[in-house]
């Protein structure tokens, strides 16, 4: 798999080296050649340039590339790289860095993987202010919906699974327990310890705590 990263910066240089490590061809783009220095172990190749100029693009292989993403630290440079490769190029997928928001939810809607650390951010901070408890580790839709993981307490030690199910707000999706991860049916019940695996919506979400502590 062909991998392009415009972008040298902290998050492309981790990524980089993460795609790296894991055995992609990964070829990282930068308009400055210090950057590249973030790289300690990398088997893949530089290109210095411009990441949305169309030559140093086709230097960087994107005429056969599997992937691209484009995470400089401005959201003009991602957006127009992404769109160059999607248009012109036709890059089977691509993810851009878009810090605006709302700017990512639009190019979102024309096809365009986004991710914004300032939306992630924000909603990360306010879990950790108003549900400290409770570790989101993904979400659908702009948030509408998360699998949220937590522990299970003494208080839920012994009842069931249904016991805290709410249609259309609350469903858990697997339990982890001694390494090992279940789907659980509603009359499956809970260890302390357990890892829990929860599908919420923001309202079932306030609703989980005051369960867990019932």
């Amino acid at each position: 798999m062909n991998i392009i990263v415009a972008g040298c910066g902290r998050l492309g240089a981790q990524l980089t080296q993460i795609l790296d490590a894991d055995g992609y061809h990964v070829t990282v783009i930068d308009k400055d050649k210090n950057a590249f220095k973030r790289l300690k172990t990398f088997k893949g190749e530089f290109i210095e340039g411009i990441a949305f100029d169309k030559a140093t693009l086709i230097r960087a292989g994107i005429e056969n590339a599997d992937a691209i993403a484009s995470v400089t630290n401005g959201d003009n440079t991602n957006i127009v790289t992404a769109l160059i490769a999607k248009k012109k190029f036709k890059v089977p997928t691509i993810v851009a860095r878009i810090y605006d928001p709302i700017r990512a939810e639009i190019y979102r809607k024309m096809g365009i993987n986004t991710v914004s650390p300032t939306l992630w951010g924000a909603n990360k901070i306010k879990d950790l202010i108003c549900h400290p408890d409770l570790f989101r580790v993904s979400s659908f839709g702009n948030g509408e919906v998360e699998i949220i993981e937590t522990e299970a307490s003494i208080f839920l030690d012994g009842r069931h699974v249904r016991d805290i199910s709410i249609p259309s707000e609350v469903n858990v999706v697997s339990i982890v327990r001694n390494g090992i991860a279940v789907i659980p049916t509603p009359s499956t019940t809970f260890k302390k310890g357990d890892k829990i695996f929860i599908a919420s919506t923001a309202f079932g979400k306030s609703k989980i705590k005051q369960m867990f502590m019932s």
